[in-house]
């Protein structure tokens, strides 16, 4: 294939375009700051409110995987940026619509769903709360509008808890590491809250099947088995010989977001399943942050 990739220097978009080019695809990189050449490469730096289309299209892609969106930790759920990435998707995808381009996969998040305390099928109502979660889902609508009656499919891949190297270090995985690397104490203030952590690898491995396969639809990316963050934060301490140092509120502090994992069985029919274990994932991460 020959795929046109949003964010592919970013922590989703890097590991995506990787695999690509391990199994002999064609990948342009549209990103903010150039990648390393690699053969079957090319990179386009340039912002994603105005991609140079001329460049585009003497690439003549196939599929557009958008990964790209304002993801810092702290700043991204209530960033009034959103709305902007809102437009600039909107317009991108026109943009890719007029190429010739007659598949379309763009990641969504798992928080657009309603918190059930149940595995999330793709068939639930979104009820998203953040700007961030509403921003994503506004732009789901708008393309489905767009697109709905053509014969371009849209794959909207609802991303659950990635982590791995290269993630940004204040997410939680690494965060732990770093903090527990320090000898410093960890006080977890919801240590029951369950989220469905799926190594960055294997996100990249599950868009690759979604740009290969099936109509429009929704599909969510994500392992189906759920961890607490005491679980989490244990196997970290674990593996790094710290378990001395976590520690936990009684009572924990509310969550709204307290247990958030997918119904995988839409992604696992396509033939995809989880490739990385858990602890081998967060160990593969501790090494690269030493």
């Amino acid at each position: 294939m020959r795929l046109f990739v949003t964010g592919g220097t970013g922590f989703v978009g890097s590991h995506l375009t990787r695999h690509a080019l391990a199994l002999g695809h064609e990948v342009l990189s549209l990103s903010r700051r150039s990648a390393a050449p690699a053969p079957r490469l090319e990179t386009l730096a340039a912002p994603i409110g105005a991609p140079p289309w001329d460049r585009i299209a003497r690439f003549r892609p196939e599929v557009l995987i958008h990964t790209a969106w304002e993801a810092t930790p702290g700043v991204y759920l209530e960033s009034t940026e959103n709305a902007k990435w809102v437009d600039w998707s909107e317009a991108l995808v026109e943009g890719a619509i007029e190429q010739g381009i007659r598949r379309i996969v763009v990641l969504g998040t798992c928080i657009e769903y309603p918190i059930t305390g149940l595995p999330l099928p793709e068939t639930l109502d979104p009820a998203p709360v953040s700007l961030y979660a509403r921003s994503k889902d506004e732009l789901h609508q708008r393309l489905t509008r767009r697109l709905t009656g053509t014969d371009t499919a849209l794959v909207w891949a609802r991303l659950f808890y990635p982590y791995g190297p290269g993630e940004h270090p204040s997410r939680l995985c690494s965060s732990l590491v770093r903090r527990l690397r320090s000898r410093e104490r960890i006080t977890l203030k919801t240590p029951h809250s369950t989220k469905d952590y799926i190594h960055v690898d294997d996100v990249g491995r599950a868009l690759l099947t979604l740009a290969s396969q099936g109509a429009s639809q929704t599909v969510n990316i994500g392992t189906g088995t759920g961890t607490t963050v005491l679980e989490l934060a244990q196997r970290i301490a674990g593996l790094m010989g710290r378990t001395d140092l976590v520690g936990w509120d009684e009572p924990p502090a509310p969550d709204p977001l307290h247990h958030v994992v997918a119904d995988a069985s839409r992604l696992r029919s396509m033939g995809w399943a989880p490739q990385v274990k858990l602890e081998e994932g967060l160990w593969g991460l501790i090494r690269t942050l030493d």
